[in-house]
């Protein structure tokens, strides 16, 4: 009843009905891992630079359903983030345009639910170009990644003991693939990876 109440108040909001589709009922079995390479973490002032997406069905990562493109800022590039995420300004003078970028996504993601690392922030980008498009943000169901991992570790911990949520430690605890950092498909690739770990139940090698 809740989420039939949330989806016709999203629809209320929404400037062009051509994407309606986008609250319709989910009861498919894919979903999308994503990520977002931006300029800095303030969702006000900083910028999408790169967008990464990779489709997941069941227990399958569909390696060619894949997004992996760079994103036109409207404002130049610091220094500090080249040196981050190795993205020149010559890089992105053929870049997508944040519009077109944003459509992109839409239609990539459609319905589906989303899977991500610290999601609510790459959510937030997302929503700060989604909004003047459709009058709301995004109504996709969202998966968080982090939480998973903290729920499947925590009974392997002292009560009272640090659960380590930073990417690369989940990347090692969960004996997955080193990938080049920074990067937004790598990281939405072995979100995905983390995802199907975690949801399958997955146990750690023993040590020794």
């Amino acid at each position: 009843m809740f989420q039939n109440l949330k989806r016709a108040w999203w629809r209320r909001q929404l400037k062009d009905q051509a994407f309606a589709y986008l609250a319709e009922p989910y009861d498919g079995d894919e979903m999308v891992s994503i990520d977002c390479e931006t300029t800095g973490l303030d969702v006000k002032h900083d910028q999408i630079l790169s967008v990464g997406a990779i489709k997941v069905k069941g227990d399958v990562i569909l390696t060619s359903e894949r997004l992996d493109f760079l994103v036109r800022p409207k404002d130049p590039v610091s220094e500090r983030t080249i040196l981050i995420h190795h993205i020149r300004p010559v890089d992105l003078e053929d870049a997508v345009a944040v519009d077109q970028a944003i459509r992109r996504v839409l239609e990539f993601v459609g319905p589906r639910p989303l899977v991500g690392y610290f999601l609510e922030f790459d959510v937030a980008m997302l929503n700060k170009y989604v909004r003047p498009l459709l009058g709301t943000g995004l109504p996709n169901a969202q998966i968080e990644v982090s939480r998973l991992y903290y729920d499947w570790r925590a009974p392997q911990v002292p009560p009272g003991g640090n659960i380590d949520l930073r990417f690369e430690t989940i990347r090692q605890r969960l004996d997955l693939p080193r990938r080049a950092a920074h990067d937004a498909f790598n990281d939405a690739l072995l979100t995905a990876m983390m995802y199907l770990r975690l949801k399958g139940g997955w146990r750690p090698r023993p040590e020794g």
